[in-house]
């Protein structure tokens, strides 16, 4: 039993993982339980605040899913790595990844520009905190604010709130919505235009573009079941950029982005860390032993300089 969120993202993640698995065991039955977590049902606040609104110590978007997991109501929840918190409470774990999708952020505008194309003063929407810094950052005239709601009601928000200029959503999941094509996003009919921003200078956040299978860590089954469809790479990526989150005490919704990269046996590791009261962040990058993440991860943090 697949546990998963109701979303249009995470209905089509989960499909995703079913044919994963029925490609890997052609004779297993694969039933699917839609799942309405605390982020789901909590629209009314910004999302960077929700945990606290609903005093929450893990991420808003996994933990009715986890409760279903210890209930033994599904065997495996299949998540968006990027909401998972750092670090998982005792009895859970990630036991594979699918393949990652493109991990950059998109700008989608109803004129053609860009980032750098956006009037001075223009307004920028975003829930995630990473997003808001990196915009401040990078375009100080800016204006932006917080939106709320899944991937078609976000793009039906830019195209119907005349106020709104852009807004930011992750390439990957327009890819898996099959919305995103030749530079234009269009969703209910409607088109806008859609900048990919280089990852090198607007890091994603960690996870960003991985599927992550959670299971009971005691759950032999579910563990061999997932095993076959688990990409390595992948989790060597991810792997690493939540061992940065990690040792830095942050967590999902911390303003920090992360970027990797695996050639060999060598992986890179590249962060920018929003602290607060700070305008110009923490960066640092490292490249080192893809089996040694530990030591490089630590590396990393102690060579960050600012600016």
């Amino acid at each position: 039993m697949l546990g998963t969120r109701g979303s249009a993202l995470a209905l089509a993640q989960a499909e995703m993982t079913e044919a994963a698995l029925k490609e890997a065991w052609p004779d297993l039955e694969v039933e699917r339980r839609i799942i309405r977590t605390t982020g789901d049902r909590r629209t009314d606040v910004p999302l960077s605040e929700v945990a606290h609104a609903e005093h929450l110590d893990k991420g808003v978007f996994i933990k009715e899913l986890e409760v279903a997991l210890e209930d033994g109501e599904v065997d495996v929840a299949v998540h968006s790595m990027k909401d998972m918190p750092s670090v998982l409470e005792d009895g859970f774990t990630v036991a594979a990844v699918l393949p990652r999708a493109p991990v950059a952020d998109v700008l989608l505008t109803r004129h053609e520009g860009g980032l750098g194309g956006l009037p001075e003063g223009a307004t920028v929407a975003t829930s995630s905190v990473r997003r808001q810094r990196l915009l401040q950052w990078l375009r100080p005239d800016l204006v932006v604010v917080d939106i709320r709601g899944n991937v078609p009601t976000r793009i039906r928000k830019l195209h119907e709130n005349s106020e709104l200029d852009g807004i930011l959503l992750a390439e990957a999941g327009l890819r898996r919505l099959g919305l995103l094509k030749e530079g234009k996003v269009v969703s209910e009919g409607r088109a806008a235009h859609a900048d990919v921003l280089n990852v090198e200078e607007f890091p994603p956040a960690a996870g960003q573009g991985a599927v992550a299978l959670e299971v009971r860590a005691g759950d032999e089954l579910a563990h061999q079941l997932v095993g076959p469809v688990n990409d390595p790479e992948t989790m060597v990526r991810v792997g690493a950029e939540r061992q940065f989150l990690e040792l830095l005490g942050a967590g999902c919704e911390t303003p920090v982005g992360v970027v990797t990269g695996v050639e060999g046996a060598e992986l890179r590791i590249k962060a920018v860390v929003f602290e607060d009261g700070e305008p110009e962040p923490l960066m640092g990058e490292v490249l080192g032993d893809k089996e040694n993440s530990d030591a490089l991860v630590s590396r990393l943090l102690s060579e960050m300089t600012r600016g």
